[in-house]
């Protein structure tokens, strides 16, 4: 007798999330408001840097926002005002104009929803991505050796009698 067989697929391990715990937030959600935030404060730096290093509530902060960020206020406060204190308050806040802009907006851009450890982690982690996404591995060339090899190179060398590769002044520092 023939079992009936159901069209739908049921997952083999439980379910097709990947391991570990679910993520509160899009890394690239948070990357992408950190670079926007970054610019943002750059423009703004001037201004707004003396009126912030001087806040010490949130009220202070919204206003710091208000007066020294006055076009882009809305993205910064008044949602953000109590992190803002917080991150402000950081005993590894750099001390340097770059860098502390980089710091507040890498913060800043997970918005409550992870601390803002966990938000400067996921722009670093980005970041990283971005600088290792596509570069050459390896690159080889193909021979014809005087000894009978055809073939791949390797390491710019015959692999059957070691003869290197000569390569037209310049071309080889730029190889190597």
């Amino acid at each position: 007798m023939t079992k009936p067989s159901n069209n739908v697929e049921t997952p083999k391990s439980g379910s097709n999330r990947e391991r570990g715990r679910p993520p509160k937030i899009r890394s690239s959600e948070v990357y992408g408001r950190a670079e926007n935030w970054r610019n943002i404060l750059e423009q703004v730096w001037d201004r707004l840097w003396p009126l912030l290093s001087n806040a010490h509530s949130e009220g202070e902060v919204t206003k710091a926002f208000q007066d020294g960020a006055s076009p882009y206020d809305q993205n910064f406060v008044p949602s953000l005002s109590p992190l803002t204190l917080q991150v402000l308050r950081e005993s590894t806040l750099p001390k340097r104009p770059k860098p502390l802009q980089r710091f507040l907006a890498d913060s800043l851009a997970g918005v409550g929803v992870v601390t803002p450890r966990r938000s400067r982690d996921i722009c670093a982690q980005e970041r990283a991505k971005g600088k290792s996404a596509h570069h050459i591995l390896r690159y080889e060339f193909y021979v014809e050796c005087s000894c009978g090899y055809e073939g791949h190179s390797k390491n710019h060398a015959c692999p059957k009698c070691a003869a290197e590769i000569s390569f037209p002044l310049g071309l080889g520092s730029l190889i190597s």
